[in-house]
């Protein structure tokens, strides 16, 4: 499937989504909000790829939603009855929050490559990703509270669990942006770097290291991760016994110990591919 947003690319187990709008700051118009769902689901499709990598182009990652693309929107929600043009309301901003919810949900590691401005939905979208590494002149800003609105697609509620929730409610409700050094020193990207170039290399060489590890584990990492995020210790530990009831013995745990054993590379199948039953619609 093409994408008229970004670019999307598939190379040794690694998928790439690269914004293509630097002219636009890789701005958010309406087609990226259901080409992103497009593309995760076509990822969940592709059981050959074992991670992903989101890069953007041009001088920022992101300048996040693009206003003008919604002014005829909100300017129909003026209008009506408050109780539908409300209801009407709730069911837009939650199609929206499905677009980085799929980052979310998806079943492998999502790793953001972030350079200069990440603003707003930029914002939402890495809060969803699993890993985050910026370039030095990389800045990020919860823009919404400078344009007289509250943050409503997925950054008060990821970015807490990324960070101190004293600095996320200071940035929520300032607006001030956050450099590279700072979102460094408190834990929201894993490393800073000088260029671009050398950005993308390292996080596709984490990208490489995590495509050559067992798919399986590496999946079942991720699910126990988010399950745990989201749930008490006490749950998250049972369903840990539950999930190794079923996947612990594979033959991909054999393969990594022979491998191991004979001091070669490992090598695994992929995983298997969904059955068909449930056809997703655009």
């Amino acid at each position: 499937m093409a994408y008229a947003t970004f670019d999307f690319t598939v190379e040794n187990h690694i998928a790439r989504i690269t914004f293509n709008r630097p002219d636009k700051a890789n701005a958010m118009v309406l087609p990226f909000w259901q080409e992103m769902v497009d593309v995760f689901a076509e990822i969940e499709d592709r059981p050959e790829i074992r991670a992903v990598v989101i890069s953007s182009t041009g001088k920022h990652f992101t300048g996040g939603l693009d206003l003008s693309a919604f002014a005829n929107i909100a300017g129909e929600m003026m209008q009506g009855d408050r109780g539908r043009v409300g209801e009407q309301m709730r069911r837009t901003v939650a199609e929206m929050q499905e677009t980085f919810a799929v980052i979310d949900r998806c079943r492998v590691p999502v790793l953001a490559a972030i350079q200069g401005g990440c603003i707003g939905g930029g914002v939402d979208l890495i809060s969803a990703c699993d890993m985050r590494y910026c370039t030095n002149d990389a800045w990020f800003c919860i823009q919404e509270i400078n344009i007289g609105m509250t943050a409503d697609v997925g950054t008060l509620q990821r970015l807490p669990n990324l960070m101190p929730s004293g600095l996320v409610r200071e940035l929520a409700y300032t607006g001030r942006r956050m450099a590279a050094d700072e979102a460094f020193r408190c834990g929201l990207v894993n490393a800073t770097y000088a260029t671009q170039d050398e950005m993308l290399a390292a996080v596709l060489e984490v990208a490489r290291t995590i495509a050559s590890k067992s798919p399986l584990a590496v999946h079942g990492s991720k699910e126990m991760l988010n399950y745990t995020r989201d749930h008490d210790t006490a749950d998250a530990l049972n369903y840990m016994q539950v999930w190794q009831a079923g996947m612990f013995l594979s033959i991909d745990l054999m393969e990594q110990m022979q491998a191991n054993q004979q001091k070669r590379e490992a090598k695994f199948a992929d995983l298997l591919p969904a059955k068909k039953i449930v056809r997703r619609r655009r």
